[in-house]
């Protein structure tokens, strides 16, 4: 604005001394201000770099921060899904055509496969499965009691169905064979056992039947309790 002003003021001393019959003109004046005048005027803003993409939204950054990729959730068997419905359908119900499953066999599946725990509860699973109104689900409405459960208690549905599909036939437990076979051993050891157990067994472990049970009549000839049976010298 002052460079403006500057210039402005020159040229009208110029005209002024032209009037009064001089032909100097004070050029410095006009010089400094037009020099004032090309100081102010923006030079052309130079181009800033481009700034680099933040590191958690490149992959490969992602991976060299964390050493590794993470890894997608393993897609689920449709078929090993389908075969395990029909094997729990069937389970505790002779006469099921493997079509339908109630809530009590839905429970026993969840439990086995640890779906049911301390996030997800029989509780949980009664209340969903009575929404659809009826009291054996075919597999089509029991995929959709397991979409409303699923989305209830924010887990993924695939993780559901993944544990469902790969626990094992209906009835199997993780039990560790050692202790199972430890415990039979200490139930079926017979020089363990006192009282009226003891006395069914004789010193090889073999049971007495009947004898080990009743107390049968002596017909020996011998009274009870007598320390010397059958040691009578039958010659005399």
């Amino acid at each position: 604005m002052y460079s403006h002003v500057a210039v402005h003021r020159s040229i009208i001393m110029a005209d002024n001394q032209q009037q009064n019959g001089s032909d100097t003109v004070d050029k410095a004046a006009v010089e400094v201000a037009q020099m004032a005048l090309e100081s102010k005027q923006p030079e052309p803003a130079a181009k800033e770099p481009a700034s680099p993409a933040p590191s958690g939204s490149d992959p490969a950054a992602k991976k060299e921060a964390n050493g590794t990729t993470p890894k997608p959730a393993a897609p689920v068997s449709a078929a090993a899904f389908r075969e395990q419905f029909k094997a729990f359908s069937k389970f505790g119900d002779t006469k099921s055509d493997g079509k339908h499953l109630t809530l009590s066999q839905s429970d026993k599946w969840m439990k086995q496969a640890k779906v049911i725990d301390k996030k997800i509860t029989t509780t949980d699973t009664g209340i969903h499965f009575k929404k659809l109104k009826s009291m054996k689900l075919s597999f089509e409405d029991y995929n959709k009691f397991l979409e409303d459960l699923a989305k209830t208690k924010k887990i993924e549905l695939d993780e559901i169905k993944g544990k469902l599909a790969n626990c094992g036939a209906p009835g199997i437990h993780n039990a560790t064979p050692g202790k199972a076979a430890e415990t039979v051993a200490r139930l079926t050891d017979t020089s363990r056992y006192t009282g009226s157990s003891k006395q069914r067994f004789d010193e090889t472990g073999k049971g007495k039947g009947i004898a080990g049970r009743k107390d049968l009549p002596d017909g020996s000839g011998y009274v009870t309790g007598y320390g010397h049976k059958n040691t009578y010298d039958k010659t005399h």
